[in-house]
């Protein structure tokens, strides 16, 4: 497992990001939550962020807009994302707008951790 990453939680519901925040800092990772997708871009970089889970559908925001503003910051253009909605046909629009994975809403913990190890797995993320 790759111990001390950074994850930046980008949701709309406290509660989602509460419980995601408390979940993987169980598994090791340091996690910031916002509620707040305009405030993306300064957190990551501000606390150097190692990936982002970012929802699909932020306060009445496009979540892949705020995703393919990342990809088009150069501070922020290589940090792995990825997306999460309850929309059924959300992975393909996600992945169209540069997030590296998707995960459907409702997913299992396992799921998500294990696409997180996949992230950092890749070799440009070991450091």
């Amino acid at each position: 497992m790759t111990k001390n990453k950074k994850i930046l939680v980008v949701d709309d519901d406290s509660g989602i990001g509460e419980m995601l925040k408390t979940l993987l800092e169980f598994y090791g990772y340091q996690v910031e939550v916002t509620e707040k997708p305009f405030e993306a871009e300064d957190l990551i970089v501000k606390h150097n962020i190692d990936l982002v889970l970012l929802d699909m559908l932020i306060s009445g925001v496009n979540g892949t807009d705020v995703c393919a503003r990342i990809r088009k910051n150069e501070a922020t253009a290589e940090i792995p994302v990825i997306m999460m909605s309850a929309l059924h046909d959300a992975g393909e629009k996600c992945k169209k707008a540069g997030a590296n994975d998707f995960v459907a809403k409702p997913f299992e913990m396992d799921l998500l951790i294990g696409k997180i190890e996949e992230v950092f797995q890749d070799e440009k993320y070991l450091s």
